[in-house]
């Protein structure tokens, strides 16, 4: 900074600038308060249906967002320009009082473009004796101004910096970037570099001090967007991938990380991908760059002629925390299947290049699978991030058009094959050959295809895998996600092997059955969703349906066989199983508030005869149950299942996941149409119609988790009809009760009667559409 600058600073206008500011953060917090309590939660509340059930809803929630960000973005630049502001006037001052000090001993200060000079206020013939005379004092005034100028300097071009980088975030919209003040950005930056510093090192250099500090800095700013941008960038896309490597490569030679550090490599791994998830997040031209050039080198040898791993089977392993960019994910997934396809020719035979062998690294720290099977690591990346797995499971793997497809099949029954087209989903879930690992006592190993559940279950629900929303949150399914699930209950339908073979995916199948649980009811009228317009009764009996099941967002299209044998399959092990009967339980008793409510509006009901609603609530909710227990019978008479007390045991767990809140994601999940009627569901809390409906389910399962597992198999399904009606009873009458019908006692009659036909009901249509499938019932 220029002497003449400080010296002559005028700060009104910034001054003003500032209060523009502070202005400005008052006004984006009421604008944010109201985007979320009127904006968002309205359309929340709000009856959607058709193009705003699948847009609206979901462009308002991210515009609240976007209010959210504008107003931290802006929070954040008042901070930075308000301690740089304070501290400039500090310099300013202490500029003119050293002035004043050097004038008071005759000193004058004289600026130039680049500098200032110090002299004496004596005649020039005078002035070169003055100023050897006064040489102490010019040097003390030169370097006190030099030291006042830099620290100027530094606070100036320290927030310019903050400033740009901020920006930088966010190419459209506005950045989430929050800090407390301009040091705090500041000293992200500055940890970024140094740490990056110190990841470039040769890994044979690194010493376990140096291990540490990145370990704990990364686990602390892992996830500071201005520190993840920077680090990322600094180290470079190549440098990532040699980091990770270097230091898990036995090879290498660092023995001393080797022996002192191990137990900690997983630390490592999860700090620094949640730090490069949050940079992907980051639209700045050096990041894009960044993910340019790391899906580009994916497919390469990492050490080029002198081999290594691929890209791929570095960077996947660092994908396995952390939410990535959606659209780093999507072009990422894009190429690695394109590489997929060359190494396995298209899929017709194994992919050895991805398969450990020897002294290969272990390039995964985090569970017991090597991590040579990029696709493993990226799936689990995907399970965090549901918009980019949608788009991937549903992309084209292989189309029939294809000479080289290798795949054939009889699609239309006539016992002729043909080449068919495959999506991501198909070749993974039905035909890959995935690689086998074991862990060190022997074990198979299926971490990979546990991650593709984990994945399709973040696809198809549009939430990560493992967390539970509230279906007043959700926008509802899309097309894409509802594509996809039908594609899983087809798939499921046609060879129920390819779950009970791989019963580890069985508690996200269940928890998808859960979240799709009005199309599989819809299923089970055998209405025809698609109507001809010419046909005016089946266009009233799909209304009806419509109606009795809403949903919100977009409609999943299966049939009553697959749905039934789609169901079985899934009852067929305990953690599945007890995702869809708890959530039938709690759906079904928060269908019979919502069509037992008076307030409904008229053109919602699906008929104007409450008994003929109930009692195909009641109906349709005891088949869905008795397929389950049918499959349930099958997994212990299979020897799938040990003991039916798992079965009990395992529904018992849903009180502590869900905490005494109805609703997350249990049921309905994101396709339950969230109606200012819907209380009962929406809310959740204690004392209403679905939760006291689950507080006696807890209680009796509770109980009998507890008895011996000997019970005969016919015995279970008594049992399991006896609770079906006593529930479905239960829940008819609470809503009665609740919603002050006139009489409660006939409406929980109806109910009990028709749950009971419902569930026998199931065993009749197994028979019929699924009989090969039962070993003994």
């Amino acid at each position: 900074m220029e002497l003449e600058a400080l010296r002559d600073a005028n700060f009104k206008l910034i001054d003003d600038a500032l209060t523009d500011w502070s202005t400005l953060v008052r006004s984006l917090a009421e604008m944010k308060k109201d985007a979320e309590d009127n904006l968002h939660q309205g359309a929340n509340k709000a009856d959607w249906a058709g193009v705003n059930a699948k847009v609206s809803k979901q462009f308002i929630g991210k515009t609240a967002g976007e209010f959210a960000d504008a107003h931290t973005q802006a929070e954040s630049i008042y901070k930075i320009l308000n301690d740089t502001v304070g501290e400039l006037k500090d310099y300013h001052r202490q500029l003119l009082d050293a002035l004043d000090g050097g004038r008071k001993k005759n000193l004058t200060v004289i600026g130039y473009e680049g500098g200032f000079t110090v002299t004496t206020n004596a005649p020039p013939e005078a002035r070169s004796k003055m100023d050897q005379d006064n040489k102490g004092d010019i040097t003390a005034l030169r370097d006190q101004i030099q030291g006042i100028l830099n620290k100027a300097t530094e606070s100036d071009n320290s927030a310019k910096t903050v400033l740009q980088a901020i920006a930088d975030q966010s190419s459209l919209g506005f950045s989430d970037a929050s800090y407390k003040d301009r040091d705090s950005a500041a000293e992200a930056l500055k940890q970024a570099e140094e740490l990056a510093a110190l990841a470039k090192k040769n890994p044979d250099d690194l010493s376990v001090k140096d291990f540490d500090r990145l370990t704990a800095g990364l686990k602390k700013y892992a996830g500071d967007e201005l520190f993840a941008e920077r680090f990322a960038t600094t180290l470079g896309p190549k440098g990532t991938l040699e980091f990770w490597t270097g230091v898990t490569d036995p090879q290498r030679g660092n023995w001393d990380l080797g022996r002192e550090r191990l137990d900690k490599f997983d630390d490592l791994q999860r700090s620094l991908g949640m730090t490069l998830a949050t940079a992907s997040q980051s639209d700045s031209t050096a990041m894009g760059t960044w993910k340019h050039t790391m899906i580009d080198i994916g497919d390469k040898p990492l050490y080029g002629d002198r081999g290594g791993p691929m890209g791929f089977q570095v960077m996947s392993n660092l994908m396995r925390t952390g939410d990535y960019d959606d659209g780093f994910l999507r072009d990422y997934g894009t190429k690695l299947m394109e590489t997929e396809r060359k190494l396995t020719g298209n899929g017709e035979h194994p992919n050895l290049m991805w398969r450990r062998t020897g002294m290969d690294p272990y390039l995964n720290r985090i569970g017991d699978d090597s991590g040579s099977d990029p696709l493993t690591g990226y799936l689990k990346g995907l399970s965090n991030s549901p918009d980019a797995a949608t788009d991937f499971f549903n992309q084209q793997f292989v189309s029939k058009d294809d000479p080289d497809n290798p795949f054939e099949r009889d699609t239309d029954g006539n016992g002729k094959k043909g080449k068919v087209t495959l999506s991501n989903f198909q070749y993974l879930f039905e035909e890959r050959d995935w690689p086998e690992e074991t862990n060190l006592k022997g074990d198979d190993l299926h971490t990979g295809q546990n991650n593709l559940a984990l994945a399709l279950e973040a696809a198809t629900t549009g939430h990560p895998a493992g967390e539970l929303f509230p279906a007043s949150a959700s926008p509802g399914h899309s097309d894409g996600q509802t594509k996809l699930f039908e594609s899983i209950v087809a798939s499921i339908s046609e060879n129920p092997e390819r779950l009970t073979e791989h019963s580890y995916m069985s508690d996200s199948m269940g928890q998808i059955a859960s979240e799709y649980l009005p199309d599989l009811n819809r299923a089970a009228t055998d209405v025809d969703p698609n109507p001809e317009k010419s046909d005016v009764d089946a266009q009233q009996a799909w209304k009806r349906v419509e109606n009795l099941y809403p949903v919100s967002g977009s409609s999943a299209e299966v049939n009553h066989r697959d749905a039934s044998r789609f169901l079985f399959t899934i009852g067929q092990n305990p953690e599945g199983y007890s995702a869809v009967e708890v959530g039938q339980k709690s759906y079904m008793a928060s269908l019979m508030d919502y069509h037992l409510n008076p307030d409904l509006p008229e053109n919602r009901h699906p008929d104007h005869d409450t008994e003929l609603t109930v009692r195909s609530i009641a109906r349709h909710s005891g088949e869905v149950s008795g397929t389950l227990a049918m499959g349930r019978n099958e997994g212990v008479a299979s020897g799938a299942v040990e003991n039916d007390a798992e079965y009990d045991h395992s529904v018992a767990q849903w009180k502590n996941t869900i905490s005494g809140t109805v609703g997350l994601g249990v049921g309905v999940g994101t396709s339950f149409i969230a109606s200012p009627v819907a209380g009962a569901f929406v809310g959740g809390t204690a004392g209403t119609v679905t939760s006291v409906v689950m507080e006696q389910i807890f209680k009796d399962v509770e109980g009998s988790a507890k008895d011996d597992a000997g019970t005969e198999m016919g015995k279970n399904w008594e049992n399991g009809q006896d609770d079906n009606m006593k529930y479905t009873r239960r829940a008819a009458s609470e809503a009665a009760r609740a919603h002050q019908h006139a009489h409660p006692g006939d409406v929980a009659t109806w109910a009990e009667e028709e749950a009971s036909q419902g569930f026998l009901s199931a065993g009749d249509y197994m028979e019929r559409v699924g009989a090969e499938l039962v070993t003994d019932i």
